[in-house]
């Protein structure tokens, strides 16, 4: 955690938690250590989603398919998302999912390198969600920005990777490398003229960026 943990606790045991599926993935995630949207995270997504109702939204890293399901939950009617993963056990596990939540015509799950697949991209997204491999965040931003339509968001979630991104007393040796790509990528995106950025300190850190053009 890169809060007081007791703060984090109080806030999970007080945001209402989530029911049927998401919770059921929920669990699944805990019992196979599999990476997912920290519920504090996912609360303040759902605020920030049903404010902005986007009709497209792209996602960099889909896992078990959690937050895309998640994500469905303010989307405008008709929308569609686009999850990329490259883990083919993954992409197997989403699409079981997707397809018990009836979504599959509404999350298209894309199998490839994010990298490779952002480069043949050439649409149009009202938000886009990066959480995919950390040291890859510059160059995920910029295949994404030019995507993202004025007005649009971009939500980069474990900004503060264990707290290593804030402080060298942290910082694991063979980190180093992703921690240092990290406060690039924060420090290119907050120098943006572009886009309005803020850092948030709940989960891992959560960057939003506001694209003002």
């Amino acid at each position: 955690m890169i809060n007081y943990e007791y703060i984090t606790q109080y806030i999970r045991e007080t945001i209402k938690p989530n029911t049927g599926l998401l919770a059921e993935l929920e669990e699944y995630a805990a019992k196979n250590h599999v990476p997912i949207i920290q519920p504090e995270v996912a609360a303040l997504l759902k605020v920030i989603g049903s404010m902005k109702r986007p009709s497209r939204i792209l996602e960099v890293g889909t896992a078990i398919g959690y937050s895309s399901i998640l994500f469905s939950g303010f989307l405008q009617q008709k929308g569609i998302i686009d999850t990329i993963e490259r883990n083919e056990e993954m992409i197997e596990v989403a699409r079981t999912n997707i397809k018990r939540a009836g979504l599959q015509g509404t999350i298209n799950v894309i199998a490839g390198d994010a990298l490779e697949v952002l480069a043949c991209l050439d649409k149009s997204y009202d938000m886009i969600f990066i959480d995919a491999a950390k040291g890859q965040y510059g160059e995920f931003f910029e295949h994404c920005k030019r995507m993202l339509a004025p007005g649009g968001i971009i939500v980069s979630d474990n900004v503060l990777y264990k707290g290593m991104t804030a402080s060298d007393d942290l910082v694991v040796r063979r980190k180093r490398t992703i921690v240092n790509r990290m406060r690039s990528f924060l420090k290119e995106l907050c120098e943006d003229e572009s886009f309005e950025t803020g850092i948030i300190p709940i989960g891992d850190g959560v960057a939003l960026s506001y694209n003002k053009q």
